[in-house]
C-alpha cells in the first residue's frame, strides 16, 4: 500500500502505539516516557461495600431472593416482612434442596436456572439446609 507508513498506522491506532512504547521500554531496561495511563483498581460503590462487608443478616428491602451457588446459600440470612415469599435461585454445578429444619416445607432436588419459592406468613426464624449437602445452611428472620 503505497503511502501507508508506521506514523500514520500509529495515529490511527494510539493503543498500539502506546503499547509498542511500553514495550520498547522495557526491553530496553528504560522507564517509557510516554504518559501511560497504569491501571488502578477501582473501590466499589460506599453502600455496595458496607454490604458486603457486613456480617448481619440481609435485608429483604432490595430483594426477598436467595442465590445457591458454589455449594452455599446467599446470603445465608434473610430478613423478611410476614407475607413475603422468598425465592431461591439454583446456580450451582449440581443440584440441591431447600429443606426446613423443622421440615415444614422442601423442594425437590432442583439444578441451575431453576427456582423454588416459599411464603413466610408468621414472624420468627426459619432455619433451613439442603438435604443433598447437609452442610449448607441458612435462615429467614420473619419480622
Amino acid at each position: 500500500m503505497k503511502g501507508t507508513t508506521a506514523s500514520f498506522t500509529y495515529r490511527r491506532h494510539p493503543l498500539v502505539a502506546a503499547s509498542l512504547l511500553v514495550v520498547a521500554g522495557a526491553i530496553s531496561g528504560c522507564p517509557s516516557s510516554s504518559a501511560t495511563p497504569s491501571a488502578t483498581a477501582t473501590p466499589p460503590p460506599a453502600s455496595a461495600s458496607a454490604g458486603a462487608a457486613s456480617a448481619g443478616p440481609a435485608s429483604a428491602a432490595g430483594s426477598s431472593t436467595v442465590e445457591i451457588d458454589n455449594f452455599a446459600f446467599n446470603p445465608a440470612t434473610l430478613t423478611v416482612s410476614p407475607g413475603t415469599s422468598v425465592t431461591w435461585k439454583f446456580d450451582d454445578s449440581t443440584d440441591h434442596t431447600v429443606t426446613a429444619d423443622d421440615n415444614s416445607f422442601t423442594s425437590q432436588a432442583l439444578g441451575a436456572g431453576q427456582t423454588y419459592e416459599h411464603t413466610f406468613a408468621t414472624g420468627g426464624t426459619l432455619t433451613y439446609h439442603c438435604s443433598i449437602h447437609p452442610f449448607m445452611k441458612g435462615s429467614i428472620e420473619v419480622k
